[in-house]
């Protein structure tokens, strides 16, 4: 299945200790894992049946961080790249195959990595839909400028089922497809920031049903448990970092 061009349309972490890193997210969250028709080093998360996300090796065999990754749907990899950079932001690896699609790594002029993807995706994946992330959220210091960027570089003008809207209670650019949110852009980042909170970064949350219950299970593997359990008007929750040091979040009711 394609999915609609600019829009996120999955979410990938590289890893170092495939093996720990599975039990940690099959303890937390409940996760189970499968081979990727991507090719040797590529897993999917899954969760009743229905594809969660993606755990990959690149971590080793592209040396790249431990993080996790948001990526955006394009029709065309090499037009997407030549964008990024034009635009002064930097495209690290790819347009690259990855089994039957191409896949770039990138970071935007305020040092938040993201990904592209062109090609097939798994069915039934929406953010906040199922047990796909419940939220994204791109923590950088200028929330308007990266607008504008992600527009440009995604080319939302071409489609006019994307927009942008403004809410002033949260500081936030709401991206929306179809009038529905599926991601936040919120000002306040700062790039190499000791506080994870306020690094300028892409942050994935997923739900739980029991975040309580959740961070006691985080705890019990040995991780850390970054911020105390916060409330938002979308639940209330919590940075965590999994075994390998990716940083993440959990949203409960």
């Amino acid at each position: 299945m394609d999915s609609v061009p600019g829009v996120p349309c999955w979410v990938s972490l590289t890893v170092r200790d495939r093996r720990a890193t599975e039990e940690f997210y099959s303890a937390v969250l409940g996760w189970s894992f499968v081979d990727s028709p991507l090719g040797p080093g590529f897993r999917t998360a899954t969760r009743e049946g229905a594809p969660v996300a993606g755990f990959n090796e690149a971590a080793v065999s592209w040396q790249l961080p431990v993080r996790w990754t948001v990526f955006f749907s394009v029709d065309d990899a090499d037009r997407a790249c030549e964008r990024i950079s034009e635009r002064g932001a930097t495209v690290a690896v790819g347009p690259l195959r990855v089994g039957e699609g191409r896949a770039v790594m990138a970071a935007d002029p305020h040092g938040a990595a993201f990904g592209l993807w062109q090609g097939e995706l798994p069915r039934g994946w929406e953010v906040g839909a199922g047990h796909a992330p419940a939220w994204l959220q791109l923590h950088t210091s200028d929330a308007f400028a990266a607008a504008l960027f992600y527009g440009e570089v995604l080319d939302w003008t071409k489609n006019p089922s994307h927009g942008v809207s403004y809410e002033e209670q949260q500081d936030e650019v709401h991206i929306l497809v179809d009038g529905e949110t599926v991601a936040g852009l919120r000002g306040g980042g700062v790039e190499a920031a000791p506080d994870p909170q306020r690094r300028t970064r892409w942050d994935v949350y997923f739900r739980a049903t029991d975040i309580d219950a959740a961070l006691a299970a985080v705890e019990k593997t040995g991780c850390t448990v970054v911020s105390p359990v916060q409330h938002a008007s979308h639940g209330r929750f919590a940075t965590v970092r999994d075994p390998d040091g990716g940083l993440f979040s959990l949203l409960g009711p």
